[in-house]
């Protein structure tokens, strides 16, 4: 039953108590379209008093691409990404303030953001309301045949604000709005230069191959509003509603669904299953195949900006290992977690096909991606 319990009270918060000291392990994995990302994390918490938490993170991604867009355009690569976190909680009365400070660096990006956060429960802790903000300020890179290029450093400012409330409706029914407010922007650069995209994605067009750099407006600003419901069944079980949708100023709609099934088997397992369903329109300076050489002020052929729709199937299995099993431990479980995605593109062609001469350009089929995730991790409660 504590795993089922855990997941379902975790999913408001609770202002009044301090998160649980513990420790995690883990070790992720994403194998798909060509690429392959995987590392190790761990994760250390500590409350100092009964008023302040503090947690630290440290995170690695090793990349080994071979995806479309690079065999459409260059060679295999393989990069390192390390990630370093910090959070802090100050609890006072029925108000929690969280700040965070997360750094990441890899060869030709580096990126810093900075948050807070505020949550106040109301009424007897049924009702909690939060507010937050976080900045980004990062460095978009390029590397020339494996090393960093000097002279390509590009600045860019994230910004993002967040407002969610939960309410606990009955005993068995939890409910949680949340609107967010996001903006990324190019600081100090020429009209004709840019930085939100990838710099070394190119676009195509009839006269040509792939050889025209992808062009962005400096600015992107994004809103979203997701509701979830959460109901507890009788046979220790509940069940779990997302909803979400999105809109950007590059003219993408998204919607976003989720529905997730929780189950607790005697007293030392939990199980979980879900499946998600997404769907986006295009962005407006997308095409796949553009008539001519600059053929409009901003040109984008990424497949993420272009329309598509994905569904995702998850399992999750959590085992509380035996009390007493690893001494001075007060608990520890081992965690399963695999997602497997499928998506359809509908406008964006592999181009791979006509390099080879299978197909002409502008008639290879659409790409179709399939990706596994994993995660497995040790939690440590001490």
């Amino acid at each position: 039953m504590f795993a089922l319990l855990l997941i379902f009270f975790s999913f408001q918060s609770f202002a009044a108590v301090l998160p649980d000291e513990r420790i995690d392990l883990m070790y992720h994995g994403y194998d798909g379209g060509g690429a392959q990302i995987d590392g190790p994390s761990i994760l250390i918490r500590k409350n100092l008093g009964s008023h302040v938490s503090v947690s630290g993170n440290y995170y690695v991604d090793m990349v080994s691409s071979a995806s479309i867009d690079v065999e459409a355009t260059a060679s295999r690569y393989e990069e390192e990404r390390k990630e370093q976190g910090f959070t802090a909680q100050y609890m006072v009365d029925r108000s929690t303030i969280n700040l965070g400070y997360t750094h990441s660096k890899e060869n030709d990006y580096e990126a810093t953001t900075y948050s807070l956060g505020v949550e106040q429960s109301f009424f007897g802790d049924l009702t909690t309301l939060g507010f937050g903000f976080s900045f980004g300020d990062d460095i978009v890179g390029r590397n020339n045949n494996g090393v960093p290029d000097p002279t390509f450093k590009k600045p860019m400012q994230r910004h993002k604000y967040s407002v969610n409330a939960s309410q606990i409706l009955t005993k068995d029914l939890i409910a949680s709005i949340s609107v967010d407010s996001a903006t990324d922007e190019c600081m100090d650069l020429l009209d004709t230069d840019t930085c939100l995209n990838n710099p070394y994605r190119q676009v195509r067009h009839l006269g040509g191959d792939l050889a025209d750099p992808e062009r962005y407006p400096h600015t992107r600003t994004s809103d979203a509003a997701g509701v979830r419901l959460m109901y507890h069944l009788p046979w220790r079980a509940s069940i779990r509603f997302d909803a979400r949708t999105f809109a950007d100023s590059w003219g993408i709609e998204a919607n976003n669904y989720e529905l997730r099934y929780i189950h607790s088997y005697q007293d030392d397992w939990g199980f979980e299953g879900e499946v998600r369903v997404y769907e986006q329109t295009e962005a407006n300076f997308y095409s796949d195949l553009f008539p001519f050489e600059n053929a409009q002020n901003y040109l984008a052929r990424d497949k993420e900006l272009s329309p598509f729709s994905s569904i995702t199937f998850g399992l999750g299995v959590t085992y509380e290992l035996p009390k007493g099993l690893i001494p001075y431990i007060e608990k520890s479980t081992v965690n399963f977690y695999w997602d497997h995605f499928d998506i359809a593109y509908d406008d964006f062609r592999d181009a791979r096909q006509s390099k080879s001469g299978d197909f002409s350009v502008g008639n290879e089929p659409f790409y179709e991606l399939q990706a596994d995730v994993i995660r497995l991790y040790f939690s440590i409660w001490y």
